[in-house]
């Protein structure tokens, strides 16, 4: 069975994102090597997920209008698809999946180095540049869904508060329910294999 996946398109930027599998998302240049990236991470997100999301091909069923964000690096454009109510069921199979990420890129953490291979041009972060990174856009997508947290948190607490917040679903967030739980899952996934892509380097 076709994935249903739709396709972001700023200028110089286009993701393919999987609607029903939150952090399976990847960016390239053109629609085609967008979609064919998305294929490529086929078995690393089943990885995080716990589970094959199918051997089937993709179904683009719409295509956004892309922005400065897009051409940025980050998916930030809302479907239509986004504003349907999510069913029970889905939120919380969404849900568990978005805590798949979280354990994922915890027990990545936990296994790199504290040097991370650096780029071209010597840029990068470290392992703990990008574990902080994660955390406080975290905290910031709290304030997308509905509540504030304080700099000071810990992050399990801010985990979980956000959790519960999406659990409840509010509606004083700016983010459809849809839409926050997979950019979450995907900047999660995104900096996971960074540290695992740049951590492996640096072991030879």
């Amino acid at each position: 069975m076709a994935i249903p996946i739709y396709l972001e398109v700023g200028q110089k930027s286009v993701f393919a994102v999987a609607i029903d599998w939150p952090g399976w998302c990847r960016r390239a240049k053109d629609p085609a090597a967008a979609i064919e990236e998305l294929d490529a991470y086929r078995e690393r997100y089943a990885s995080i997920c716990g589970r094959d999301p199918g051997r089937g091909g993709f179904d683009v069923i719409g295509e956004l209008v892309g922005n400065a964000t897009t051409d940025f690096g980050a998916p930030s454009s809302i479907g239509p698809w986004d504003e349907q109510p999510m069913s029970a069921q889905r939120r919380r199979r969404s849900l568990e999946l978005l805590q798949r990420h979280w354990d994922y890129f915890d027990a990545t953490l936990s296994a790199a180095p504290l040097a991370l291979r650096k780029g071209p041009r010597g840029g990068g972060r470290d392992r703990d540049a990008v574990r902080d990174h994660v955390r406080e856009a975290e905290r910031a997508y709290c304030a997308k869904v509905g509540v504030r947290i304080g700099p000071r948190t810990a992050w399990s607490e801010q985990r979980s508060t956000l959790l519960s917040t999406l659990e409840a679903r509010g509606e004083g967030g700016s983010w459809p329910l849809a839409y926050a739980i997979r950019r979450m899952a995907w900047h999660v996934a995104d900096h996971a294999w960074e540290i695992e892509d740049k951590g492996v380097a640096l072991a030879y």
